[in-house]
Formats: C-alpha cells, structure tokens, sequence
C-alpha cells in the first residue's frame, strides 16, 4: 500500500477503479464532466475517496451504531476496503441503520438527526462529491444552501439587495420538517432524469431506506433524509431545485438556503396570492408541507432569515433578536457558577465561541446590538469574578486599588453578584492586575469588534 504521509491517503490501490487521468476535474479538483455510465465508476475513483475522507476527517462527527470512529476509519479501509469495494460494485453492499439523536431547539422542541455509520459517511461523502459536480451547472442562481462557493451570507445579501429594488414585502417560507418528508419516488425519479446509472440510484436509494435505530430497535425509513449524514444536503437541493426553477419560471424575486425561502413582492396582496399560489405548488408537486406556524406575508423587517433581519430605514442588515437571545445562552452556559474554572478558562473559552459568532454575524451593519452585547459579555465576567471571590471580595478590590469606602460598601452590600457587577468599584477594580496599574489584559479583551462601516 502506498503511503506518503497523509492520512487521507491511506486507501489501498484497489481502491482505484479507473485509471486517474480518466477523471475530468476541474479547477478546484471537484469532477468537472462526468459521464452517466459512469457515475458508480466515479464514486469509486481513487481522487474521489481520497477527498471523501479527507472531508470526512474534518468534519468529524459523533459514531454511528457500530461505534466506529472518524480517526478508526482509515484502519478499517486499509484491511477491509477491497471487500466492501467489490460489494458495491456487484450491488451488494447495504448500509447499517443511522442512529436517531434528537438535539434540542430553542423552543423547546428537538430536531432529530440520523447518524450514519463512520463507513456509511464515507461512502456517502464520495457519492455526493460525485452528484454535487452534476448537478452543480443545473442548480438555479438563487439556491446558496450546500453549494461550493455560495454562503448564507450571499443568500442574505441578495434578499437585501432585492428589498432595496424596491420589494418592501417578503413571503417567507418554512418547510414543514423537511428531511423528515422528503419523498423517496419523487426524490428517485428527479435524479434519474439526470443520473442514468442505476448502480448508483440503487445505492442511494438502500441509503434512504436503511431504516433508524431508536432505542436499540430498527424502523423503517419509507420517506425523509434525514439530516446527519452528508449526502442528506445534496439530495435536498435536487429536490428543492425544481421549486427553484417554478419560481423563475413565474418571474419571482426569491432567495433560497435549504428549506428556507423568501420570495420578495411589491404589495401585501401579491405576497398572499404568492403564498396561496406556492404553497398549493409544494404541497400537489412535491408533496411536502408548508408550515403555517413559520410561514407568513410581511414586511422584511418583521421577519428574519438566516439569523439576520433588516432595519426600517435603509434595508440595513441587523443581527435577529433570537440570534442574540441564543448567543446569551451560551454566554450564560459558559459563566455559570458551578463550573469553578479560573477566569482566564472561562475568557478563553468565551473567546472561541464569540469569535465564531463574530465570524457570521459581522456582516451586519446595524452596530448597537453587537456593542450592547460586549458590554453585557464583560458585566457576566465580572460577576463571574465576584461569586468566585466570595467572602475575600473586600480583599480582593482593595488589592486592585479600589478605595476602603467602595470595597467596604460593595462587599457588604445585599445586593446579588447581577447587580454589584455593575458597581464602580467592580468596574474599576477588575480593569487592574492586584497591586499593578496596569490592565487586567483577559478581562479587558475586546470580544466583539464592530465591522468597518
């Protein structure tokens, strides 16, 4: 077996079905011309595999029901793959059953995800490169979910700049559990009308009807794909793509991410005989549901999409009330007292997740929210300070150079660690190092830096 240092590599020869110059790749390595004969062949090239686990090793992710790990994987190709690789060939290979893990929302309800086995998410990974470079030049301008080179940020800028045209009302859009109802015959027959391989078709569809393990029993899987696994995206977009091209073919203004849609219209009375109109579509066509509860008719400001909204005057993009409300959760999940952690744990911990935030979020160009949540951000630390101290608080602020008076009164105070994290003499005394005049640097760490205007 060749080995050149790359984990991603560690596939054996075998794992080779057609010579390498027979793939046609394109400028970012992704197939670019992929015949249809061929589409299980291409599956199954070496190029193919190697970034399929490759991908995978970055992605990580939780074990399937086999409990296999990510970093086991490549082990288990190097003495196994020549046989599974003929099963799939043959069309004998049947993937194991996902593992249901229900992952709580903010509401209080839990989105199920279906994990596939490490070996399942592999094979999946490669079959989806391989649809993905298909049916990528098909796809419409105005889908930007799971695609290469498109983002949500694109998506949200395209429904702002469609706003700012002119279009002051939104349809917006929810498709009632979506991955949970997905159509296994319609879903088959949109592929087959550009996947003539029916190698491949058998094999996504064994993957959509592998069945779910809840609680230690098997059911069957009749409808849905469920989310977990890589391929779910990209069959979603298939499905979803001829509601992309219905909505040009009506001369529709819409961005879509996912099963998340806004289609933007001129007056209130368009946008409900848009939804009327749309919603009969989903519902006859493609056989899903519409959510009443999440779907509405209003102006843009009302609504948000992919965690922004926009503001009265102007159409600028600000950060959604629920964004910021799910951002303090996690503020408040990471202050909370029982954790014990030295504060400079606790700012390093805030500061990956802030940053991350950040990283989404700083497009935004209504400023305050992003300065009131600093400010909040630093207020938690403090308090966090303050309960850490306890009893030698008093102690503790004078070292820091606060005056007897402001120790005295804040240390005694009755007031809970919420408020006194608000007193001056927190507010000075945490900004110094105990007998320094210098900053205290974790503290004084600027966490949310406001994009240039």
């Amino acid at each position: 077996m060749e080995r050149d240092g790359n984990a991603s590599d560690h596939l054996p020869r075998q794992a080779a079905g057609i010579p390498q110059d027979e793939l046609v790749a394109g400028p970012s390595g992704q197939p670019g011309s992929i015949h249809p004969q061929a589409l299980l062949a291409q599956v199954l090239e070496r190029a193919n595999l190697q970034r399929a686990l490759k991908q995978m090793r970055q992605n990580k992710g939780a074990p399937g029901i086999d409990g296999m790990s990510v970093d086991e994987l490549p082990g288990y190709l190097r003495h196994h793959w020549p046989g599974i690789r003929a099963q799939l060939e043959a069309g004998q290979y049947r993937p194991q059953p996902v593992k249901r893990v229900d992952i709580p929302k903010a509401d209080g309800k839990t989105r199920s995800l279906g994990i596939p086995t490490v070996l399942d998410r592999f094979i999946q990974q490669a079959i989806a490169q391989v649809i993905s470079a298909q049916w990528e030049p098909h796809f419409h301008c105005h889908s930007y979910g799971f695609r290469p080179e498109r983002s949500a940020h694109q998506a949200v800028r395209e429904v702002q700049g469609t706003i700012r045209a002119g279009y002051g009302w939104v349809v917006d859009m929810d498709l009632q559990a979506f991955f949970e109802r997905v159509n296994h015959d319609r879903l088959m027959a949109r592929l087959n009308s550009r996947c003539l391989d029916t190698g491949l078709l058998r094999l996504v569809n064994r993957f959509l009807k592998a069945g779910v393990s809840v609680g230690g029993h098997i059911e069957p899987t009749t409808m849905g794909a469920p989310q977990g696994g890589p391929l779910s995206p990209v069959l979603a977009n298939v499905v979803l793509d001829e509601l992309d091209w219905e909505l040009d073919r009506r001369g529709h203004r819409f961005a879509r991410y996912a099963d998340d849609c806004n289609i933007l219209v001129r007056s209130k009375r368009a946008g409900e005989r848009v939804m009327g109109s749309v919603t009969r579509y989903v519902s006859d066509t493609l056989r899903l549901t519409v959510n009443p509860l999440k779907s509405a008719v209003d102006r843009p400001k009302n609504r948000k999409f992919l965690g922004f909204t926009v503001s009265r005057n102007g159409a600028r993009l600000k950060v959604a009330d629920k964004a910021i409300t799910k951002l303090k959760d996690r503020v408040r999940e990471l202050t909370r007292r029982p954790r014990g952690n030295n504060i400079g744990v606790i700012v390093a911990e805030l500061r990956k997740a802030l940053l991350g935030w950040k990283a989404y979020f700083g497009i935004a160009e209504v400023l305050s929210p992003l300065r009131d949540i600093d400010k909040w951000v630093r207020r938690k630390l403090r308090c966090y300070v303050w309960k850490q101290w306890g009893s030698a608080g008093y102690r503790q602020l004078r070292k820091r150079g606060v005056s007897v008076r402001e120790a005295w009164n804040t240390s005694k105070s009755a007031h809970g660690p919420w408020r006194q994290s608000k007193t001056p003499a927190l507010t000075i005394g945490l900004l110094q190092e105990p007998g320094s005049a210098e900053p205290c640097g974790p503290v004084r760490m600027q966490f949310i830096e406001p994009p240039d205007t």
